[in-house]
């Protein structure tokens, strides 16, 4: 249980990190298969100078891009599973070319990222991976045909580029970067939604949370409130508005006008509520239940 909600927090972070810059699809079904590649993204034709506000994680979706994080440290197979989903994209692609008489670009394959928290030289060197010049340390690249990098969290150098990346980190990893999200000004665009999740993330876990978690929420807590209470004063608490919105949109279906309504009428508290319950939602039914339940 406790894996999936970090599972689910890594799709939702990375969606609304991208989300203005091209197509995401999280989780994104591959035909044919039951198979869920973790975030598929596609950026959109016209180049978007903020991508460039992201960092590294902005260069990784500069071109279309497999994201594949893990909580705990990727075994063996479990790279081979996000290869497999790889080369059945590429598959899916080819005979989408062949179908429309057209020749399938190397730049409209994605390219996957494996995004794991560490990783053994056992791992590394079974795979042959190795370190380009021109990039990062951290970075390990396999064979140049199969368009994929294993991204080793904890040993990319803690700068500005590499913070949106080293947030899907574990332990001090996550808190050196969530210290640095705090130091970021209020305004910045990704920092009040990046709180937000975090935050969500910690209240979800509850009971279930590993020690590493409970060092988090500490540090956490004062800076999401300190935050929401310049959202208050500010008179911005429609963008939270949008994302729980949005996040109902992705696990239930479309909502009805009647309940959008409703959820913009709650009040900051019952706004907070929601966007952590909202995760145990499988129907309009259940959120109907909870306003039942949360009368405003």
């Amino acid at each position: 249980m406790t894996r999936f909600i970090h599972d689910q927090f890594a799709k939702d972070y990375l969606e609304e990190l991208l989300k203005n810059y091209g197509e995401v699809q999280a989780p994104s079904r591959v035909p044919g298969e039951v198979r869920e590649i973790d975030v598929y993204f596609s950026p959109y034709p016209q180049a978007n100078p903020s991508l460039q506000l992201l960092g590294l994680l902005g260069k990784f979706a500069s071109n279309p891009a497999i994201f594949e994080p893990f909580r705990n440290p990727a075994s063996a197979d479990e790279i081979c599973d996000c290869l497999l989903k790889l080369l059945e994209v590429r598959g899916v692609l080819k005979r989408e070319a062949k179908r429309n008489k057209t020749n399938l670009q190397e730049t409209e394959t994605p390219k996957l990222w494996i995004l794991t928290p560490t990783a053994s030289p056992e791992i590394l060197s079974g795979f042959n991976t190795t370190l380009e010049t021109d990039s990062l340390p951290g970075i390990y690249y396999l064979g140049s045909a199969l368009r994929t990098a294993i991204v080793v969290i904890h040993q990319l150098p803690r700068t500005n580029e590499t913070l949106w990346i080293r947030m899907l980190g574990r332990g001090t990893v996550q808190k050196q970067a969530i210290e640095e999200l705090a130091e970021l000004a209020p305004s910045h665009p990704f920092r009040r939604i990046t709180l937000e999740l975090l935050y969500n993330l910690q209240k979800h876990l509850g009971v279930n949370q590993e020690p590493e978690d409970k060092e988090i929420i500490m540090r956490l807590a004062p800076l999401y409130q300190q935050d929401r209470e310049l959202a208050v004063q500010e008179g911005k608490i429609e963008g939270e508005i949008l994302l729980i919105i949005r996040q109902l949109n992705r696990r239930i279906g479309e909502i009805p006008v009647s309940l959008i309504e409703r959820i913009q009428k709650l009040p900051l508290d019952k706004l907070e509520i929601l966007g952590v319950e909202l995760l145990d939602f499988t129907n309009t039914d259940d959120l109907e239940a909870w306003f039942n339940q949360n009368q405003e």
